[in-house]
């Protein structure tokens, strides 16, 4: 019973429980023993709150905290992971930090308190980098997660324990984070399906960067209408973050379900050759990205102008380190890794003039991308540079035979939609030649998330790669490098 329940989708199992055909615990428990099973070979999940769960879903079941049913978004019983950057009330939560290792508080974060609201029971805290800062999910803490397809691979980062949680089974939806591509390269590493939202879309609550576009919270989830079900359940005003905005009338589940293709869709393997990729991944996804004309899209080879988009996002990336990192590496620069050191230094080092040529460089590009969307409803890039890599590196040694200057160098494909202020969503297209599940990157308009999520659900079905999760984890070897 446990893993039928389990291979249902979260569409499939807020169903259910609205038609009480099964119950919030019924859920809870099979996905007690789902983590059971499959965390000693993944450790995706390192934190649970079990007791927590059970007594969300009694009280559920009594009629209780059903305030919100009949809202979108609403999941009635059902569990999900919360990344561990995100406070759960009474719950451990370490930012993936030997400084917070013991860290319990008090209160949640105002999202955590929205999908609670709305009927998701928090099963446990998924594994991140330290502070979120890395493209593969390790920390002194918790250690290593481990890819489902391949347990000697990363699953990505840094909502990589996220990613591996749904694609597993463990839970039905995982709650992410993106900032260079957090939620996009777990989703292509784990074939699963992640969107970075337009800024603004869903509530960051506590950051201390409240002004900035560059971080955003979003969903993972198994398939696409799922990933719409949980971005409405996040989605809407919150007075805490003053970038939100209201929910919009039609779900983005009412959308999906009704689709609408895409008239014209622009594909950039690499930005007019601004960075490298693998070769084989350049071939799987121009290969796949011509599968849009199936659905009766023209596809045209061409990319906006993204400018200098790198300089510009270190130069913004370096400053919001700056203002989150630059008091702890004060008191504990023992007990943080230097990838976060070097970033801060980083900002700290740049001028005021730079800070704001960065500045008129973001808002150049944006107003670059809006009439590049004038033309093209829709961007398709490769999800990733590379396949997954050795779950023991930080980062690709190599991308297409050549090394990387710094743990973000490889993620210009996400870190530069960063920039543009577009929402991203990333989608399973295959395979390459050792099984390692390789991704696409679908870019929509500014808050324009359900025209871009109405693609995504079309190319879905086409490819038809949702149907392969959950799977329970492989062992493997790290193939040679490209």
């Amino acid at each position: 019973m446990s893993d039928d329940l389990c291979k249902l989708t979260a569409v499939e199992a807020v169903a259910r429980l609205k038609k009480r055909e099964i119950s919030p615990l019924d859920l809870v428990e099979a996905s007690a023993r789902r983590i059971a099973e499959v965390e000693p070979a993944v450790n995706a999940l390192p934190t649970l709150c079990l007791d927590r769960a059970r007594d969300h879903a009694k009280r559920l079941m009594a009629g209780k905290d059903r305030e919100a049913e009949g809202e979108a978004g609403w999941l009635g019983g059902l569990p999900v992971s919360i990344k561990d950057l995100t406070d759960v009330a009474g719950v451990r939560t370490t930012y993936g930090s030997p400084i917070f290792a013991n860290h319990v508080p008090a209160r949640s974060n105002p999202l955590v308190e929205r999908i609670e609201r709305k009927g998701g029971i928090v099963m446990g805290k998924s594994n991140t980098p330290e502070f979120g800062a890395g493209g593969s999910t390790f920390n002194e803490v918790f250690g290593r997660t481990r890819n489902p397809w391949n347990t000697s691979l990363t699953c990505g980062g840094s909502t990589g324990g996220g990613s591996v949680s749904v694609a597993t089974g463990e839970v039905w939806l995982a709650h992410g984070s993106d900032h260079g591509g957090s939620l996009r390269r777990p989703g292509t590493y784990c074939s699963t399906v992640g969107i970075r939202p337009s800024p603004g879309r869903v509530t960051r609550g506590t950051s201390n960067n409240l002004w900035s576009p560059q971080s955003v919270q979003g969903p993972m989830a198994r398939n696409v209408p799922d990933l719409a079900l949980f971005l409405d359940t996040m989605a809407g005003f919150c007075p805490q973050d003053p970038m939100t905005f209201d929910a919009p009338a039609v779900s983005f589940s009412t959308a999906v379900a009704n689709p609408v293709a895409p008239k014209r869709v622009a594909f950039s393997v690499d930005f007019g050759g601004r960075f490298e990729l693998d070769h084989e991944i350049r071939e799987i996804c121009a290969r796949m990205a011509r599968r849009f004309e199936e659905l009766g899209c023209i596809v045209e080879e061409i990319s906006p102008d993204f400018g200098p988009v790198d300089n510009v996002f270190m130069a913004l990336r370096s400053q919001q380190f700056v203002v989150d990192r630059e008091l702890q590496i004060e008191q504990h620069r023992d007990k943080i890794k230097p990838d976060i050191i070097w970033n801060t230094e980083l900002g700290l080092q740049q001028t005021t003039s730079r800070l704001a040529w960065a500045e008129r460089g973001r808002a150049a590009l944006f107003r670059r991308m809006v009439e590049f969307f004038q033309t093209y409803d829709l961007l398709v890039t490769p999800g990733a540079p590379t396949a997954a890599f050795d779950v023991n590196l930080r980062a690709p040694a190599t991308i297409a035979g050549k090394k990387l200057e710094n743990y973000m160098a490889g993620s210009t494909l996400n870190s530069a939609i960063t920039v543009a202020g577009s929402p991203a969503v990333a989608v399973p297209c295959g395979f390459d030649q050792h099984g390692r599940p390789v991704g696409l990157q679908l870019v929509g308009r500014p808050r324009g998330e359900a025209a871009l999520l109405q693609a995504a659900a079309l190319y879905e079905k086409l490819v038809g790669l949702d149907r392969l999760l959950p799977i329970d984890p492989r062992p493997g070897t790290v193939p040679p490098s490209a």
